[in-house]
């Protein structure tokens, strides 16, 4: 396994194996890595013959209030994970490495970014498809593997490869969880016992909205249920709890038949977001 810092020589690397006729499978990650980054991890080996990992903590999808400072960077150990699931490259730059100090360019999509996660961290995605744009003109990679936990970053993802006609195959990887049902997330540290035990109403929650859809009850009756469920669990910040288009992200008619149901929620100072998929009779 190599390590790459420096993005002119990374991609000078991957010219190489590209020239060589090899496939290149790419996982971007903010590092803290756990078992859904290896599940996606296992997923990119399968498709390809390089696999290459990034490691890049990105401010621009921090807003000024966010827990940049304090996200977790336990480099060590990702690198252990990383040489566990064979991953041949790991690109692991500065923000000096990414970023120009007098930067003036982003890369921005203005429909799906909209509602959900859009709506509550303004800025968010122009951040994360910045990043995203950028280091898949570093690594160039043939397919690269998302979680469904952050599906809204999927879909925009997605559509970004597809409007800039980027040469990617943007691929979703079904969302991990605990034997309890939590979702895997790096932001599980910060939870205290207590506040874990609160955060098992989220995927509560989201299960029973797919049995109530799934049952003929309303898309806004279901999404009324999830928040009133979160509230009796004391969970009071609630930024979003909504069912809506698969595809569109958008309200749902009454023949969309591809769902989703997905909640943002506080759980003491941690925002954890959680999501399933449905797909209606």
């Amino acid at each position: 396994m190599r390590i790459f810092r420096n993005p002119r020589q990374l991609q000078s690397h991957i010219g190489k194996i590209k020239r060589a006729g090899k496939t290149v499978a790419f996982v971007p990650t903010m590092g803290a890595l756990h078992e859904g980054h290896a599940a996606l991890l296992r997923r990119a080996r399968r498709s390809a013959d390089i696999l290459v990992l990034s490691i890049f903590v990105n401010p621009l999808q921090f807003g000024p209030a966010e827990d940049l400072d304090r996200y977790p960077r336990p480099f060590a150990n990702d690198i252990a994970l990383a040489k566990r699931e064979r991953v041949d490259i790991v690109f692991a730059p500065g923000i000096a490495d990414i970023y120009h100090g007098d930067r003036s360019t982003h890369v921005e999509e203005s429909g799906l970014s909209r509602g959900l996660c859009g709506a509550a961290r303004p800025g968010h995605f122009r951040g994360v498809t910045t990043v995203v744009a950028k280091l898949f003109n570093i690594v160039r990679p043939d397919s690269a593997f998302f979680g469904q936990k952050d599906y809204q970053q999927y879909k925009v993802i997605e559509r970004m490869a597809r409007d800039l006609d980027l040469p990617v195959k943007v691929v979703m990887v079904s969302t991990v969880r605990e034997k309890d049902g939590l979702a895997l997330s790096s932001r599980n540290a910060y939870l205290s016992a207590g506040e874990r035990a609160t955060a098992l109403a989220i995927s509560g929650a989201l299960s029973q909205a797919v049995s109530d859809i799934k049952k003929g009850k309303t898309c806004a009756g279901v999404a009324g249920a999830m928040r009133e469920r979160l509230q009796a669990a004391g969970i009071a910040q609630i930024d979003y709890a909504e069912i809506v288009n698969a595809d569109t992200l958008k309200v749902p008619h009454k023949g969309d038949r591809r769902l989703v149901a997905a909640i943002a929620a506080w759980v003491g100072k941690t925002r954890l977001i959680d999501n399933m998929l449905i797909t209606r009779e």
